[in-house]
């Protein structure tokens, strides 16, 4: 090296600073704006080709993993979502993500602005890049905001330490069982009610290898509610479930009054009501019910309306509020239509609705309702409302499901999601609720689950079916009542005229 020759600066820091003093402060915004939206960018346009590459490589795996997760990989995301560990760690996560990402606009603006610029400028750079760091921040700290109450929600509903007499003790329940059972209970519990009665009583079965599931709704009126033979409580109700009046012996007062009878005859349960409503509803369909989920109904409006309401076909006119049995008339009735749109207030009454009506209407409405949720709950909705839907979902839903079987759970619904649910009603044209006969009532369970094959000739023999007495084909007993609950909901244009070509009912205020 010769005298007065500078030596060489290290990685070409002349050349950058050249590019630093020659780069105008727009483009140097500019370049940071975008360095913002794709980090990497910046430090690239700044001459850091080495630390450019490796941010921008992270954030392209970062957006591939996520575009990944919305698509191809939206089981493992939904598994990840129940599981409060995970979300624990993502918290974490977003937090550190969003500070680097913070890092990178900062230190880009501070690589890319050309020295020497006047104060003002200086000004307007602070500002925009501030405006950046916010543009992070503030969504990564709702992020954050919106994990945490996911944990708190599953938390708060799903929990490993309640106390059951009846959730089966099985460290593999969905490796072990061909279905699952789940019993469906709706609430009529709130301010000026004694107690809670179930007026809604589903259970949903479903296959663990293809989601088929099939719902079984009872009326709220059955009576002679049968216990297993092996449980304290088949000693106790050997002739079905008996308060000492009728009206206190239906279905939907078991939740209610047998614990008030008997309230440590299961032993330690958080929820003795749902226990005597899992041995009862099982041993009437013949199927052991695993779970419960019970939604107070006083609450379902708040549910509705946190999804932004609802859509349903309605086929004739609903009151709304209304004593049957009295002349408390309804204030008012939904008037027959395709597409509803309802709120919360209005889609409870659609759901609870019965005077002038029977239990049958009230129960195929309640499916509709059910079907109707399901279709809002999309997820564009749930991750705009999830904060209110998270808050309302913890008051009303209480259930024994534990937090340690979500993931199955999980798996199960991406595999329902993609079957057509059926479901078997138990109305008064199966079944005579006052007088039920549970073996027919389980004959047809089992024919819904596993329909029986239609007889054909013996090929062997080339024998004929059995016949009767007279010579006709012996009589098949009827096949279980299994429809599909999207038909069964569907807007039925001849019955919605005929109901108001007949006019409206009379209401309290008319």
């Amino acid at each position: 090296m010769t005298a007065g020759t500078a030596p060489p600066s290290p990685g070409g820091q002349d050349r950058d600073t050249a590019r630093g003093r020659s780069r105008s402060f727009g483009s140097a915004l500019g370049w940071t704006v975008l360095g913002a939206l794709v980090p990497g960018t910046g430090y690239l346009a700044a001459g850091r080709r080495r630390l450019g590459a490796v941010v921008l490589a992270v954030f392209l795996l970062l957006v591939a993993g996520a575009v990944w997760l919305a698509t191809a990989g939206q089981r493992l995301a939904a598994r990840a979502a129940v599981d409060t560990d995970v979300l624990l760690g993502a918290t974490a996560g977003i937090a550190v993500l969003a500070l680097l990402w913070v890092v990178v606009v900062v230190t880009g603006y501070r690589m890319l602005v050309p020295r020497g610029i006047p104060r003002g400028r200086h000004v307007v750079g602070a500002v925009v890049v501030a405006l950046l760091v916010a543009g992070i921040a503030v969504p990564a700290a709702l992020a954050g905001h919106v994990v945490l109450t996911s944990r708190d929600l599953i938390d708060g509903v799903f929990a490993d330490d309640r106390q059951s007499a009846t959730v089966p003790d099985t460290p593999d329940l969905f490796g072990n069982r061909e279905r699952v059972n789940v019993l469906l209970l709706g609430g009529d519990g709130g301010e000026g009610r004694e107690g809670v009665r179930t007026d809604t009583v589903i259970v949903a079965s479903s296959d663990t290898e293809t989601g088929d599931t099939v719902l079984f709704s009872l009326p709220r009126n059955l009576e002679e509610l049968p216990f297993p033979a092996d449980s304290p409580l088949g000693d106790l109700y050997p002739d079905g479930f008996d308060a000492g009046s009728e009206s206190e012996s239906l279905l939907n007062a078991v939740y209610r009054n047998g614990p008030a009878a008997h309230p440590d005859v299961l032993g330690p349960t958080d929820d003795p009501g749902a226990d005597f409503l899992k041995l009862g509803v099982g041993e009437a369909l013949g199927l052991r019910l695993d779970y419960y989920v019970l939604v107070n109904l006083e609450g379902f409006s708040r549910l509705v309306d946190a999804l932004g309401g609802i859509t349903v076909n309605v086929n004739y006119y609903v009151p709304i509020n209304g004593i049957p049995g009295t002349r408390q008339l309804p204030d008012a009735y939904i008037a027959p239509g395709p597409n509803r749109e309802m709120d919360g207030a209005t889609a409870l009454a659609f759901a609870r609705g019965r005077y002038g009506l029977t239990d049958y209407d009230r129960m195929d409405r309640q499916r509709c309702t059910i079907e109707a949720i399901v279709d809002a709950a999309d997820p564009v909705t749930l991750l705009q409302r999830y904060q209110e839907l998270a808050r309302t979902t913890e008051d009303i839903v209480s259930t024994d499901i534990p937090r340690s079987v979500l993931d199955d759970f999980v798996d199960l619904a991406f595999l329902v999601k993609d079957t057509e649910i059926r479901s078997v009603v138990f109305d008064d044209t199966v079944i005579d609720p006052a007088y039920p006969d549970f073996d027919q009532i389980r004959r047809l369970v089992q024919d819904a689950l596993d329909p029986p094959p239609a007889e054909t000739a013996d090929p062997s023999t080339g024998e004929a079916p059995p016949t009767d007495q007279v010579g006709g084909p012996a009589p098949e007993p009827a096949p279980a009542p299994v429809d599909d609950v999207a038909d069964a909901c569907a807007y039925d244009r001849a019955q919605a005229e005929e109901a108001r070509a007949e006019g409206k009912p009379p209401t309290r205020e008319g």
